[in-house]
Formats: C-alpha cells, sequence, structure tokens
C-alpha cells in the first residue's frame, strides 16, 4: 500500500497475455540506454568540435534536447519497476539517467504514481499542466515560446523534486505527493532528491575549475533548460489534453500515431502508446506495441481515442470549447 502502480481491469486481456507482455528483458532496456547516451555522446561531440559555430551549436541543442527527454521516458519506466527485474539494478539505472538531469527518479515514483491511481482526480498532479485544453491557438503556443525561452524551467524542477501539491476537495488541504506513499518510498525520494541537489553542485564546480563551463552550459543545461521543457509540455497535453470523458484511460488519454521521426523525437521508446500504458502499467515499453496489437484485436481499443498526432494537434491547439478563442 503506497507503492503500487494500478492496472486497470475494466476490460481484461487474458491473464497469461498481460504476464508474458510484463516480462523484462535486460537486453532491450539496455539497448535503449545505450542508444540514448550513444546519440548524446555523438552530438555533445559534434558540439564540442566545431565550437562556437552557432548553426551547429543550434542543431546539436536540440538534438541533445530530444535525448535527454528520452532519459527521462527511461527514468518513467525505471519509476514503473520496469527496466530489470533486479530492483537494485532497476534503480541504479533510473535514477542515473533522472540524476544526469537535475531529476529526483525516486520523487518521480511517488508523484507519479498520484497520476497514475487519480487519472484527473482531485489529487492528479498532472492536471494542472495538461487540463483545460483546448484554449485556443495562440495560449499554447505561447506557453511553448515561454519553455523555448527557459521562463519555466523552475516550475518542472520544482515539480519533480516533489513540490506538486494537489488539493484534497474533501478536507481543502493540499496534499502533497510525499504525503501519499510508505515509509519506505519518502524516505528514498529524500534521499534521492538529495543526492541529486549535492551532484550538481559538484559538476557546476568541476565543470568551471576545468575550464569548459560555458561548453558545459550549453550543450547540457540549456536544451534542458528549453527544448527539453517544450518536449514534456506538449506531449503531456498530447497524451490527456482535450479529453472530456475522465471515467476511464480509454478516454482520458490518447495513443498518438506519427510517422517514425517523429516518434523518435517526441514520443521515444514508445511512449505513444499512452492508453495502452495506463490500462497495463505493469508492461515495459518495448512491449506496448504488442499489447496495443493484442487489445486492438479484442475490441478493446474500440472507444478510445487512438489518432495521427496530426489530430491530436488540431484538437489541443482549437479554440475553446471550439467556439471563441480565449
Amino acid at each position: 500500500k503506497g507503492e503500487e502502480f494500478k492496472d486497470d481491469f475494466r476490460r481484461a486481456l487474458p491473464r497469461e497475455i498481460v504476464q508474458r507482455l510484463a516480462r523484462r528483458s535486460a537486453v532491450r532496456a539496455t539497448a535503449s540506454v545505450l542508444h540514448d547516451f550513444a546519440v548524446l555522446a555523438l552530438a555533445i561531440g559534434a558540439g564540442s568540435y566545431f565550437w562556437p559555430n552557432p548553426f551547429v551549436l543550434l542543431a546539436c541543442v536540440v538534438l541533445i534536447g530530444t535525448r535527454q527527454h528520452a532519459l527521462f521516458v527511461i527514468a518513467h519506466d525505471a519509476a514503473h519497476y520496469l527496466l530489470y527485474d533486479n530492483r537494485l539494478l532497476n534503480d541504479v539505472v533510473g535514477r542515473t539517467c533522472a540524476m544526469v538531469q537535475g531529476l529526483s527518479m525516486c520523487t518521480y515514483r511517488v508523484i507519479h504514481r498520484l497520476h497514475h491511481n487519480n487519472l484527473y482526480g482531485e489529487l492528479d498532479p498532472d492536471t494542472a499542466l495538461h487540463g483545460g485544453y483546448p484554449r485556443g491557438r495562440a495560449y499554447l503556443i505561447k506557453k511553448l515560446l515561454k519553455d523555448l525561452s527557459g521562463l519555466t524551467a523552475w516550475k518542472t524542477y520544482a515539480y519533480f523534486l516533489g513540490g506538486a501539491p494537489a488539493l484534497n476537495t474533501k478536507t481543502n488541504v493540499a496534499l502533497r505527493p510525499l504525503d501519499d506513499t510508505s515509509a519506505k518510498l519518502r524516505s528514498e525520494a529524500r534521499v534521492d532528491r538529495n543526492m541529486v541537489i549535492a551532484f550538481h553542485v559538484l559538476l557546476l564546480a568541476v565543470f568551471a575549475w576545468s575550464g569548459y563551463l560555458l561548453q558545459y552550459l550549453v550543450l547540457w543545461v540549456l536544451p534542458l533548460a528549453t527544448v527539453v521543457q517544450a518536449i514534456l509540455r506538449l506531449r503531456a497535453i498530447a497524451e490527456h489534453g482535450a479529453t472530456t470523458d475522465f471515467s476511464s484511460p480509454l478516454t482520458a488519454a490518447r495513443t498518438n500515431v506519427a510517422p517514425a521521426w517523429l516518434e523518435w523525437l517526441i514520443f521515444p521508446h514508445q511512449v505513444n502508446y499512452h492508453i495502452e500504458h495506463h490500462l497495463y502499467a505493469s508492461v515495459p515499453h518495448y512491449n506496448l506495441p504488442s499489447l496495443h496489437r493484442e487489445m486492438r484485436a479484442r475490441g478493446m481499443l474500440q472507444d478510445a481515442e487512438l489518432v495521427p498526432f496530426r489530430v491530436t494537434l488540431q484538437k489541443i491547439f482549437a479554440e475553446r470549447y471550439f467556439g471563441k478563442a480565449t
């Protein structure tokens, strides 16, 4: 109690299929992690080699930002205990992928559990980000431009370090994620958060001492503060924004279909299969396409919002209530 991610069995697949799809593959998980770090290494290397060419740096910042976001998706799988069967290895890899970005995977585990178990409910800490859409084209464009300017990064880090309160309407008291979890996860979150802060203070000092502080700020911190912020917002709204029936993940979440190159940029590691993930949070990312096929073959996605990404954009960029802009 206080640690679980609940699957939704209202439209259950046969148990043997779920058990098969929920099996972890250390090889496939490791391949995903190595892929992201390899692309990051190449992009950082190119940016350093051609320093300070502005055109190369711009391309590298965008590419680095997409892979930093991809590492966040890896940390998301680790938060669900989905990377490795060995719990220690799962958490070490997940915490590493989050820590290099200044995020606490253990704290996110607590926050994300509230989102899964209270989707669009009063205790869902993510509703403030993706709720209330559509709000008009101008509103979302302004938000995304603000993200790209770096002005919203502090809010993201406040959220991922545990400052994402939700209002309990029964008591009218703000409930912070760390208040609604087991003592074990609460302790792990606090230790992990302190380690993340200490790591980045040390990292900043090392780069300042080495004389490569500017390169570090441009090729690592800048993408985190700009590109990642915009992708996180756009993806969160694409997954849950402009939905109207919150009674089930089938209608309160959305699976986005996009070309492979766009999935690689915005929906890495099969994160676009979001309905499937909410219904079966025990299935690792590389098995989500298979889960989708099993569910579709049985008609389980008949009432679900399974749409091309361009259709999603039309929905979330629409005027409020498809009437006048606000």
